[in-house]
């Protein structure tokens, strides 16, 4: 096995809907996943002669323990095909923790896609190997995927979407402030479950005449209301990537992570000098 580097991206949730509570204890739910190229996290491997699994993460070491799911991955993989060669993996993680952006299941991914790659007559058919990533993590197997996907179920029945973002700029601001999903979860349920109430997160104010790259329907997510009220910057930031001129913006997941769409890039610009200049860490992603 030659050494080899893997480029694991974020995503952003376009759309998330939560429909409902299953019996096992997940939620139900209806999301448009996006990849971005900006962050991504990197993942040197190379072979590991006594057939062992070593992961350094510079900078992060708490990432370094049994429960990072990209040994989680590795394991679960010579699990199912007997192919576990012994790797010695250095991530670089620039995707930002617990932001909503996906970067554990990315790193995750990216590592199941290469050891398929080199498992010969023990590699996966697609089913398998998105039945095995759903097993680690409800987004894991959308970085299987090359491009958008509705998600439907806990996030791993996907559908290619066709999305077009040609020509946007989308500006991703990633607060440090950790939102706990099973708190969002549970606290979505106590405000709204039962009422099943839906709020629009596109903003009504701006009555924009230019076109907008993705319609009102897609950019929703049920989050927002009881994250913004525990996390009012939040709400802020959005606002402030709105005033800025983001045709849309939302949260990412379940938060912190927000992203906003805009068709001129140098607005987009000036809007990242602005939210830089607040102390905000910001990502800028120009789409082909």
């Amino acid at each position: 096995m030659e050494r080899a580097t893997l480029i694991a991206p974020a995503k952003i949730n376009l759309h998330l809907r939560i429909v409902g509570l299953r019996d096992d204890g997940y939620h139900e739910l209806e999301t448009l996943f996006h990849p971005v190229a900006e962050p991504c996290d990197l993942l040197e491997i190379e072979p590991a002669p006594d057939g062992g699994f070593e992961l350094q993460c510079p900078g992060n070491p708490e990432l370094e323990t049994d429960s990072n799911l990209i040994r989680k991955a590795w394991l679960a993989f010579g699990e199912a095909t007997g192919f576990r060669p012994g790797l010695r993996i250095t991530l670089t993680k620039r995707i930002p923790m617990g932001g909503g952006l996906g970067g554990g299941s990315s790193d995750a991914a990216a590592l199941l896609r290469f050891l398929n790659r080199e498992a010969g007559d023990k590699a996966l058919d697609e089913d398998a190997l998105n039945a095995l990533a759903a097993g680690l993590g409800a987004d894991v197997p959308f970085f299987l995927q090359d491009g958008p996907a509705w998600a439907t179920g806990i996030g791993e029945k996907l559908v290619p979407a066709a999305v077009d973002l040609s020509g946007a700029t989308l500006v991703i601001v990633c607060p440090d402030v950790h939102v706990n999903t099973a708190w969002a979860f549970r606290t979505w349920d106590e405000k709204y479950a039962a009422a099943n109430v839906h709020d629009s997160l596109t903003s009504a104010r701006r009555n924009t005449k230019n076109p907008s790259p993705v319609s009102a329907r897609d950019m929703a997510n049920d989050f927002e209301p009881v994250v913004f009220e525990e996390f009012p910057t939040l709400g802020e930031i959005k606002e402030k990537l709105l005033s800025l001129g983001a045709e849309k913006a939302a949260m990412s997941g379940s938060g912190a992570s927000l992203f906003g769409v805009f068709r001129d890039r140098g607005s987009a610009m000036s809007a990242v000098r602005a939210l830089e200049s607040m102390g905000l860490e910001i990502f800028q992603v120009d789409c082909p």
